[in-house]
C-alpha cells in the first residue's frame, strides 16, 4: 500500500508587494508574507502542454479566503477537464485540480467564519448561489450556478487558491494535510454515495472500482458505516490493499470466467448496493445484472460518452433502483472528514512534486494508480 509520511507543511514566505497589501488587514499582514508571483501547473488549451510556470497569485473577492495550498490530490475529474471530453466546457487558461489542503492566508472582507492560520479545503463545488431550489434543499453540488474548482475556477494545482468561503472545507488542525487532501473530493463523493444508497447496515456493498483513488475511500467508509464489502477490480496489488482496508472480499475482473455469477456466488444472491467509481461502462452496466433483488446500483464515476444498460424486463422483475451521486454538500463534507479525524478512514497515498502532474495522468490512463497521488506544491 501506498503510505507517506507527513511532509513539512510550513508556510515558504516572500516579500509582499504593497499593491498587493491593499485591502488586507495588518493581521494579514503580521503572520504571512503573500509573494507576488508562484509556481502552478496550467494548460492554455484542452490536451495541450502542461506548463509548469510561475502565475500571478490571486487576490480573493469579497466573499473568498486565498489558501496556501500544501497539497492537492489529483482525481480523475483532472484528467477529463484537461482532456475536455466532458459535455461542460471549462474555463481556458486552467489550473486544474480540487482536492487542495492549505492554510488561509488572507481572506475578504465579507468573510466570518474562517480566520488568518485556519486549516483550510478546496472542494469540487467552489461555490453556488446559496438561495436557488436546489441549494435551498442542500443538493449545492447541482446549483445552475456552481463554480467549479479546477473546471470553471482556477484550482489547486498551484501554490495559492481562491474559494468562497461558504463552501471551502474545514479541516481541523490536527489533521494531516496531505492524508486529507484527498478527502475533500474522493472522501465526500464516495460518503455521498453510499448514503445515497440508504442500506441497512449489516448490507453487502459491491465496490466497483475498489483499488482506485475512490474506491479505496469507498471501502474504509462502507466498513466504517457498518457494511460487508466486496471491491471488484485486477491485479495482485489492488487485492491486497482491498483487503488491508477492510474489505471482505475481492473479485479480479480479468480473471474471473463469470463476473456475474461469481459475485452473486460470494455475496450468496448479490450485493444489496453498487458503488461504481470505475471508468468503465462494461462494468456500470455489468452492476446492474449481478445486484441483488430490489438492489441499489450507484453511479459515481464519469466515463466519457457512457451509458448504463440495464435490461428493462429484469430490470423491473428484479425491481432495482438505479440512483446518480454527484460529490457532496457541506453538510456531507463536514461528516466525511469527520471519518477520517476520528481515524475511521486514511488515504493509502503518493506523494509526489507539483511539477510531476503529467507523470500522474499518464500513469492514471493506464490505470496503474493504486490508491492516489497527492501532490506537494511546495514543489
Amino acid at each position: 500500500m501506498f503510505r507517506q509520511s507527513f511532509i513539512s507543511n510550513l508556510t515558504r514566505t516572500t516579500r509582499l508587494t504593497p499593491a498587493y497589501a491593499r485591502g488586507f488587514s495588518s493581521t494579514t499582514l503580521r503572520a504571512f508574507a503573500i509573494p507576488k508571483t508562484q509556481k502552478a501547473v496550467v494548460f492554455e488549451t484542452n490536451g495541450g502542454p502542461l506548463l509548469y510556470k510561475d502565475i500571478p497569485v490571486p487576490t480573493p473577492k469579497p466573499n473568498e479566503i486565498l489558501v496556501n495550498v500544501k497539497y492537492s490530490g489529483v482525481c480523475h475529474t483532472d484528467l477529463h477537464a484537461w482532456k475536455g471530453d466532458w459535455p461542460l466546457a471549462t474555463k481556458l487558461p486552467l489550473v486544474g485540480g480540487h482536492e487542495g489542503a492549505g492554510v488561509v492566508v488572507a481572506k475578504g472582507s465579507e468573510v466570518k467564519n474562517f480566520e488568518i492560520g485556519d486549516y483550510a479545503g478546496i472542494k469540487w463545488l467552489n461555490g453556488s448561489c446559496m438561495s436557488c431550489e436546489y441549494c435551498e434543499k442542500g443538493f449545492e453540488p447541482n446549483c445552475p450556478h456552481a463554480d467549479l474548482s479546477g473546471y470553471t475556477h482556477d484550482g489547486s494545482f498551484q501554490q495559492y487558491a481562491t474559494a468562497d468561503a461558504v463552501q471551502a472545507a474545514k479541516i481541523p488542525k490536527e489533521a494531516d494535510l496531505s492524508q486529507v487532501a484527498p478527502i475533500l473530493c474522493a472522501g465526500v463523493t464516495v460518503y455521498k454515495a453510499i448514503k445515497t444508497a440508504a442500506l441497512p447496515q449489516g448490507s453487502w456493498i459491491a465496490i466497483s472500482g475498489a483499488g482506485g483513488g475512490l474506491g479505496t475511500l469507498a471501502v474504509q467508509y462502507a466498513v466504517a458505516m457498518g457494511y460487508r464489502v466486496l471491491g471488484i477490480d485486477t491485479g495482485d496489488e489492488k487485492a491486497a490493499l482491498v483487503k488491508s482496508i477492510g474489505g471482505e472480499a475481492f473479485v479480479d475482473f480479468a480473471k474471473s470466467k463469470d463476473i456475474v455469477a461469481e459475485i452473486q456466488e460470494v455475496t450468496k444472491g448479490g450485493p444489496h448496493g453498487v458503488i461504481n467509481v470505475s471508468v468503465s461502462d462494461k462494468a456500470i452496466s455489468q452492476s446492474c445484472e449481478f445486484v441483488r433483488p430490489c438492489g441499489t446500483v450507484v453511479l459515481v464515476g464519469l466515463p466519457a460518452g457512457a451509458v448504463c444498460h440495464s435490461e428493462v424486463f429484469t430490470h423491473v422483475i428484479k425491481s432495482i433502483q438505479i440512483k446518480g451521486s454527484y460529490v457532496g454538500n457541506r453538510a456531507d463534507t463536514r461528516e466525511a472528514v469527520d471519518y477520517f479525524v476520528r481515524g475511521l478512514v486514511s488515504s493509502p497515498i503518493k506523494v509526489v512534486p507539483l511539477a510531476d502532474l503529467e507523470k500522474v495522468y499518464e500513469l492514471m490512463e493506464q490505470g496503474k494508480i493504486a490508491g492516489r497521488y497527492v501532490l506537494d506544491c511546495s514543489k
